[in-house]
């Protein structure tokens, strides 16, 4: 077991407070499946991964989330650049936080960050942004996130060049496709056939 403590970032899947950008051709109800399902699968993937400790920081009623050896615990208030921080900075050794956005993540991906080597990773999201941000040291974090513009095309680049004007050293992690809109949930459908993701999707197919 590795000593890296992996968070996950959601808000509960509520119909019209998930996923709004698959409306139309989705319902805000199927919008919110979508989400729950794209959850779902990422936090299966970080339990295969061999992590210290599992987070699922979320903004929301915990009721059905709650996992076994997983620590349940309410987002910070604020921005997202705030929330990403105050998550990071929670952690007592290396941490990695990734979103509910990616789906088709997999161990791998999560474990690719090499605390030993590098004082930071960051994973790129093909829209700019980025779908991962881990930190050797979190108290780190409330210097570094903070004041970052989020959902922006040049979020990742504005990300990384905080990262990088602090003195860390930063390691670039596979670039992912975040599920955003109806033509990007088809492409890591695509790309993760097996997820109950893919299949929610699937089952939800409606003319556009």
């Amino acid at each position: 077991m590795r000593p890296l403590t992996v968070v996950v970032l959601a808000k509960r899947p509520r119909p019209g407070a998930v996923k709004t950008r698959l409306v139309p051709p989705l319902t805000h109800s199927e919008a919110a499946d979508v989400a729950a399902a794209a959850l779902t699968d990422t936090l299966a993937a970080v339990d295969r991964t061999p992590a210290h400790r599992r987070v699922l920081a979320l903004d929301g009623d915990p009721v059905g989330w709650e996992r076994p050896g997983w620590s349940v615990v309410p987002q910070a208030t604020g921005g997202l650049d705030r929330r990403i921080a105050a998550a990071l900075a929670a952690a007592s050794g290396p941490v990695l936080l990734v979103g509910m956005d990616t789906p088709q993540v997999q161990p791998a991906h999560l474990l690719a960050f090499d605390p030993g080597r590098y004082d930071a990773a960051l994973g790129p999201a093909t829209d700019g942004g980025y779908w991962a941000i881990g930190l050797r040291d979190p108290r780190r974090a409330g210097a570094v996130v903070p004041g970052v513009p989020m959902s922006q095309a040049d979020t990742g680049t504005v990300q990384l060049d905080r990262l990088r004007a602090a003195g860390l050293t930063v390691q670039l992690l596979p670039q992912l496709t975040d599920v955003d809109t109806i033509e990007t949930a088809e492409v890591v459908a695509g790309e993760a056939p097996s997820t109950r993701f893919a299949a929610t999707l699937a089952s939800l197919r409606v003319p556009r």
